[in-house]
């Protein structure tokens, strides 16, 4: 008798991954692929991904540069760090070989006196500065008509070589090459970043916020995700899971890859299921989102978010500074600030809420520790 195959868990909570289904972007993945086919001079030739911790900013990254490819891109994916610019030479090389003339990988550099013995060094051939040798991959990228999509992950506001990667890719707009800039980040780092005069013609860059997913679309992508691994969930059981992402992204991934866990060997998944499942990701968020997050708040931050616990419905301005003891506007550059970060949100009626789901909770159980 054949054994029977064990499933398989389709959700995917770990950073970067692309999950088999996104939920909420497909239509920014849409307008974004229908802009690099509009030809330089669309906005989206120049965007940036903003979003806090666990919204999905690398796996859309990925996501983009998987689907560019087919329509007649590569994608040279780095992050922000030491050795950018040269990363972005070797990934447009490596994804570009079968476009690219391949130069000579190795040179003899001596023989040994008999003749018996060579000894060869590997290195690429390269020549120029950066840009040179960018733009001799681009015009023959450009004889076949194939664009480039330089994305870069993680961007950080000091790093010189992304200072020099934006200052170069001016150069290649005002050519009309066929070449686009995706960056995503965290939203502190990006605001840094814009606020530099050296580069300010990343001002005019196409920013997409990435907010919740709206609960309609995590439903559908939840049950669709579930039944990829031909298991079921119902739709009290769905609601359930649903609401306690509050449309966070990593959330989604996280909450359905624990409740699916729970009995894998069951064709449905149950309440409880979902009651435990919801526990072990709320522990997992605390190690993975929270302890980082609020380790990089300062005093002040923290004062304002620890202000906005007694408000279920959502905090006022005024009600936040009278608890932390400071004036509205003293009070209304921390807003901003956490705002900024996407850590906080505006509501109606001039009322603010946690963004992240599960944050209130996080702080809460801290406070009384």
């Amino acid at each position: 008798m054949a054994e029977k195959k064990e499933k398989k868990n389709p959700f995917t909570p770990s950073f970067g991954s692309v999950p088999p289904l996104m939920a909420g972007r497909a239509t920014l993945i849409a307008d974004y692929i229908h802009g690099l086919g509009n030809g330089p001079g669309d906005p989206n030739y120049a965007s940036i991904l903003i979003g806090a911790r666990g919204c999905g900013k690398t796996a859309l990254l990925t996501k983009i540069a998987t689907e560019v490819g087919q329509y007649g891109w590569i994608a040279a994916e780095v992050a922000s760090g030491p050795g950018l610019l040269e990363d972005i030479l070797e990934r447009t090389a490596g994804s570009g070989r079968e476009f690219l003339e391949q130069p000579a990988r190795s040179h003899i550099t001596s023989v040994s006196a008999a003749g018996m013995g060579i000894a060869r060094s590997f290195q690429p051939d390269k020549t120029g500065n950066w840009r040179t040798q960018m733009n001799k991959m681009l015009d023959q990228l450009a004889v076949q008509d194939v664009g480039l999509l330089i994305s870069v992950d993680e961007v950080d506001a000091a790093d010189p070589e992304l200072h020099q990667l934006v200052t170069n890719f001016q150069f290649f707009v005002r050519e009309g090459r066929k070449v686009a800039l995706l960056l995503a980040g965290l939203p502190q780092n990006v605001s840094e970043l814009l606020q530099n005069k050296t580069i300010s013609f990343l001002r005019r860059a196409y920013q997409h916020h990435l907010g919740s997913v709206p609960l309609f679309d995590v439903r559908e992508t939840m049950q669709k995700t579930v039944e990829i691994s031909e298991r079921e969930v119902l739709d009290p059981e769905l609601e359930v899971m649903a609401a306690a992402t509050g449309g966070y992204p990593f959330l989604i991934q996280l909450i359905g890859y624990h409740v699916w866990r729970q009995s894998p060997e069951q064709e449905r998944i149950s309440a409880e299921d979902v009651k435990r499942g919801i526990a072990f990701a709320k522990g997992m968020m605390d190690q993975m989102i929270f302890d980082t997050t609020v380790k990089e708040l300062s005093e002040g931050d923290l004062k304002f978010l620890l202000a906005m616990l007694p408000d279920e419905a959502g905090s006022t301005t005024a009600e936040i500074a009278k608890r932390m003891g400071v004036t509205t506007n003293y009070a209304g550059q921390y807003r901003r600030r956490l705002i900024e970060q996407g850590i906080i949100e505006d509501m109606e009626r001039g009322r603010l809420d946690f963004a992240i789901p599960m944050l209130r909770e996080y702080l809460e159980e801290k406070s009384v520790e």
